[in-house]
C-alpha cells in the first residue's frame, strides 16, 4: 500500500518567516504538535524545507527563555529535512523513518510537492487495525473449522 493512501493530508504549514509565536499559536490552534515549514515555489505549490515540533520550540527557545515573537522558524536552524515519496510502500517508509532516526516525515509528490505528512502514531494505529482484522480471520477460521466438526 502506497504511504500516499494512509498519510495525513490535511497539513498545518508555515513558512520560514513565521514567528516561534505564530508557529505556537497556529500548532495550538490545529490540535498538533509540529508543522511542516514550506517554501510557496509557484501558484499553490508548496515544497517542504522543514520541520518544527512543539519540542523544537521548547527546547530552542523557552528553555533558553528567548522571545518568541522575535525569532522565525528559519531562526531555529534547519536539520536535514527527510521526505518520502507518496508512491512508496508502508514498510520501505518506516524503514527509511527508522534508517533516519525520525518520527515524523513529509509525504512529497515526484516533483518534490507537500501532499501529506506520516507519523510513528499513524503508522501504529495503521498496522494495530491490520493486525486486528488478522486476530478475526484466526478466529472466524477456528469458529468454522470447530463448525465442521
Amino acid at each position: 500500500m502506497p504511504i500516499g493512501d494512509v498519510c495525513v493530508r490535511d497539513v498545518v504549514v508555515a513558512g520560514p518567516e513565521t514567528t516561534v509565536r505564530e508557529a505556537a499559536r497556529l500548532m495550538a490552534k490545529h490540535h498538533v504538535g509540529n508543522l511542516v515549514v514550506v517554501q510557496e515555489e509557484s501558484r499553490a505549490r508548496l515544497v517542504p524545507i522543514g520541520i518544527v515540533t512543539d519540542r523544537d520550540i521548547v527546547r530552542n527557545v523557552v528553555a533558553e527563555a528567548l522571545d518568541a515573537g522575535a525569532f522565525t522558524l528559519g531562526d531555529l536552524g534547519a536539520r536535514d529535512l527527510v521526505t518520502v515519496g507518496e508512491d512508496l510502500g508502508v514498510f520501505e517508509c518506516i524503514q527509511h523513518m527508522r534508517l533516519n532516526g525520525i518520527r515524523r516525515m513529509p509525504v512529497v509528490d515526484q516533483d518534490g510537492a507537500l501532499v501529506g505528512i506520516i507519523s510513528l502514531d499513524d503508522l501504529v494505529q495503521l498496522l494495530a487495525e491490520e493486525m486486528g482484522e488478522l486476530g478475526k480471520l484466526i478466529a472466524r477460521e477456528q469458529a468454522h473449522e470447530a463448525a465442521l466438526r
